[in-house]
C-alpha cells in the first residue's frame, strides 16, 4: 500500500513512493505474487490497483482520501498472505484492528508526538519497521520495533561519471529543517555556484522560498542557481555532476534518500551528524560527517572531498543501499511475522496459494 498522493515511482519529489516502486518491482523480480494499491498513473512489474485515477495531489492531508485507499485495500486483506503498509495513520490503523493476515507498517515518519501516540496504539499486532537504526533507538521502550531495515537505492537508475564540474548541490525542500541557509553559507564562504534542486509546490515551501531564500540569495552574490521540482532525470543528472552534495540538515532525519542517491552518482557527500547520516554516510570513504551546527568544519569536509574516490560511492551504495539488498530484508520481516501469526487465531482467512 503506498500513499495516494502521489504516482508509484514520483514524477518528480517523494521519497516513500520511490521505496514503494523499487520494493514492489523487487519482490517480483524475486518471484513473490504482488499486489500494489497506488494512484492511476503508476508504473510497477507488480498488478497494480487504483483507488484515484489520478493522484490527489491538491487534496494533500486529507483524511477522507486516506480512509477510501485504506478501506479498499483492507476490504480484500484476506486475499493475501501479508500487508505492507506504506501510509501514514489510517491503514495501519485499520491494520491493528481488523482480524487477518499480518501487517507490516515502514515508520517513514519521525518520532513526533502523534506519531508515538500512534505506535503505542497499534504495535502490536501491527510490525514496526524502522529505516535506521537511530530511528529504532529514538522509539520509547514501550513501542516494540519488528526490524531495522535501511531504505534502497535502484542503482541502474543513477548515472555514474567521474567527470565532476565545481558547483555544490543542495537537494531538498524548502523548509527549515533541510538546512539550505546553511547550503548558501557554506557555497559562499567557499567562493563556490551552488545549485538548490529544490522542492517548492506546497503553499509552505513557497513562502520560505520567498520570505527567506529569496531575500537571504538576493544579499549576497548571485551565483545560486535554483532548480524547482527537478523531475528525476535531472535531479540525477545534477547529482552526477556536482563536486559535492551537501546536507546541513537541522532535525534527527530518519534516513535521507539524498545522500545514496548522490553517493551513487558517484559523488560525495557532507553532512550534520544527526539522525542516520552517520550510518549512510561511510565517513572519509564516501563523504564526511561533521558536528552539528559547526560551517567551520562543513566548509573544511567539503574541501576535503576532492581526495575521495567516485567509485569507492557507488560501490558503497551497491553493496549497503541497493534496493536487493532492502527486499532481501523485507522476505525476512515477512517471513517472521507470518511465523508468529500461526500462533493466533485465523478463522476469518481464506486458504490462498503464497502471495504478498
Amino acid at each position: 500500500m503506498a500513499p495516494p498522493w502521489l504516482t508509484v515511482p514520483p514524477l518528480r519529489y517523494g521519497g516513500i513512493e520511490w521505496i514503494v516502486s523499487g520494493l514492489a518491482d523487487g519482490l517480483v523480480d524475486a518471484g513473490h505474487d504482488v499486489t500494489l494499491l497506488a494512484s492511476g498513473g503508476s508504473k510497477t512489474r507488480a498488478q497494480l490497483e487504483t483507488v484515484f485515477h489520478e493522484p490527489p495531489f491538491e487534496q494533500l492531508g486529507d483524511a477522507r482520501i486516506e480512509t477510501i485507499q485504506a478501506l479498499t485495500a483492507y476490504r480484500r486483506r484476506n486475499d493475501y498472505d501479508v500487508i505492507h503498509d506504506h501510509t501514514a495513520a489510517v491503514g495501519p490503523a485499520l491494520g491493528a484492528l481488523t482480524v487477518g493476515p499480518p501487517v507490516v507498517h515502514t515508520l517513514h515518519l519521525a518520532w513526533l508526538d502523534e506519531q508515538i501516540r500512534l505506535a503505542r496504539l497499534i504495535a502490536p499486532p501491527v510490525r514496526l519497521v524502522a529505516i535506521s537504526h537511530d530511528q529504532a533507538a529514538r522509539a520509547p521502550d514501550d513501542i516494540p520495533i519488528s526490524a531495522v531495515v535501511h531504505n534502497g537505492v535502484p542503482v541502474d537508475r543513477y548515472p555514474f561519471t567521474t567527470d565532476k564540474d565545481d558547483y555544490l548541490l543542495f537537494v531538498g525542500r524548502a523548509n527549515r529543517e533541510k538546512g539550505p541557509e546553511v547550503a548558501i553559507e557554506v557555497a559562499r564562504r567557499l567562493d563556490r555556484p551552488l545549485v538548490m534542486a529544490m522542492k517548492t509546490n506546497e503553499r509552505s515551501e513557497r513562502e520560505y522560498w520567498q520570505d527567506v531564500l529569496q531575500p537571504l540569495i538576493a544579499s549576497g552574490p548571485a551565483d545560486v542557481e535554483l532548480v524547482p521540482n527537478p523531475n528525476h532525470e535531472r535531479k540525477a543528472g545534477l547529482m552526477a555532476s556536482a563536486a559535492v552534495v551537501v546536507v546541513p540538515i537541522q532535525w534527527p532525519e530518519p534516513f535521507g534518500m539524498v545522500m545514496p542517491e548522490a553517493n551513487a552518482c558517484g559523488t560525495p557527500v557532507v553532512a550534520f551528524d544527526m539522525g542516520a547520516a552517520r550510518e549512510v554516510i561511510a565517513d572519509g570513504k564516501t563523504g564526511f560527517v561533521v558536528p552539528p551546527g559547526d560551517v567551520n568544519a562543513f566548509c573544511a569536509a567539503v574541501d576535503q572531498t576532492k581526495e575521495l574516490l567516485p567509485i569507492d560511492c557507488r560501490t558503497h551504495v551497491v553493496e549497503r543501499f541497493s534496493v536487493q539488498r532492502m527486499v532481501a530484508d523485507y522476505e525476512k520481516v515477512y517471513d517472521a511475522a507470518s511465523i508468529i501469526d500461526l500462533r493466533t487465531p485465523t478463522e476469518a482467512r481464506t486458504p490462498i496459494p503464497r502471495s504478498l
